[in-house]
């Protein structure tokens, strides 16, 4: 090979392997592929990963030799777990999750707290959902007793929403006939007329939620009132919401409770690495993509970025939201 032919193969290999080198792998660990935490999730990783360098000041084509990846997972407590092991770079969780771990109370009562864990961001609200059949006559929380009702699986988030719904109605779990099943097995009992009603927390449209009204039909129980001002009160990841009508076929509005689904990392990561994360992630390119690829998309919205936060902040994320008025700027640092 002539010296100069051979002097540009080995730049060129040089280059591309400096390249690649210099990319930084950001793990992203969602739920399952039938939720909305692993589209969204794989629609923020393609928005942040960074093209050929360079790019410009204000981040609009993603953050410079990061590649960014959304991971199948068993969802929040699986994330959180994941996050502080140092398996993945961030995950989604919901607030609720994210405040017992940080506390270490409820699911993470026997493991104890994880003070690693870092917001992000808050990115859209997750509904409870508490499903009757089409017609049925439950028309209150009240009446769920002596009646058979799914609080989804032990280890899960919803179950612990379930029973503290419950609680502020002055409902124990034992005044109920209960069964603990992942939501798509408790929609298929609710269809034989083995079930009476079942808890799913995620965002609207629910699939099995959507695939049931579809079908034979699905009702919506409204959790308002005082109870759910009790609730919110005893809770500070609970928030009032409702789900609009329209949302699933035949069911009008309806009042419930709601927490966010938020991005955590763990506080070790690069203070620089998650300002740059966090200013792509608002940027309007991101937005924009995350609004034309899902229904959720609409709801992420930087104004709402640090409601309901459930941990501290990331010193990168509270430094960007400082600096674009989401945060004053005389705000104390972060942890």
């Amino acid at each position: 090979m002539p010296a100069l032919t051979l002097a540009v193969a080995l730049g060129v290999a040089s280059a591309s392997h400096a390249f690649e080198t210099a990319h930084t792998l950001f793990r992203i660990g969602t739920a399952g592929q039938q939720g909305t935490y692993y589209p969204i999730g794989t629609l923020i990783a393609d928005a942040i990963s960074g093209g050929s360098p360079p790019c410009p000041p204000s981040g609009e084509c993603g953050v410079p030799g990061l590649l960014a990846v959304a991971q199948l997972s068993n969802g929040s407590v699986s994330n959180v777990k994941a996050i502080t092991a140092g398996a993945i770079e961030a995950g989604l969780v919901q607030a609720d999750v994210a405040y017992w771990a940080y506390t270490g109370t409820e699911i993470f009562a026997d493991q104890g707290n994880h003070p690693e864990l870092r917001a992000v961001a808050s990115l859209y609200p997750e509904s409870v959902h508490l499903v009757t059949r089409s017609g049925s006559a439950l028309r209150s929380v009240a009446a769920l007793a002596g009646r058979r009702v799914s609080l989804d699986e032990p280890g899960s988030g919803t179950l612990v929403d379930a029973r503290l719904v419950l609680d502020a109605y002055g409902l124990a779990e034992s005044q109920l006939k209960p069964v603990y099943l992942k939501p798509q097995f408790a929609a298929e009992l609710l269809v034989e007329g083995k079930l009476d009603a079942f808890f799913i927390v995620g965002g609207y449209p629910a699939k099995s939620v959507l695939r049931l009204a579809a079908g034979t039909g699905a009702g919506l129980i409204p959790i308002d009132g005082a109870p759910a001002r009790r609730a919110t009160q005893m809770n500070p990841f609970f928030a009032p919401g409702s789900i609009p009508a329209g949302t699933y076929p035949r069911i009008p509005e309806t009042s419930t409770l709601q927490v966010g689904a938020q991005l955590l990392v763990n506080a070790k990561l690069d203070e620089g690495l998650v300002y740059r994360i966090t200013k792509s992630l608002w940027s309007t390119r991101t937005l924009q993509r995350l609004s034309e690829g899902h229904p959720k998309g609409d709801a992420i919205r930087l104004q709402n970025a640090v409601s309901g936060v459930a941990v501290p902040l990331h010193p990168g994320a509270a430094r960007f939201y400082r600096e674009a008025g989401v945060l004053p700027a005389t705000s104390e640092p972060a942890e």
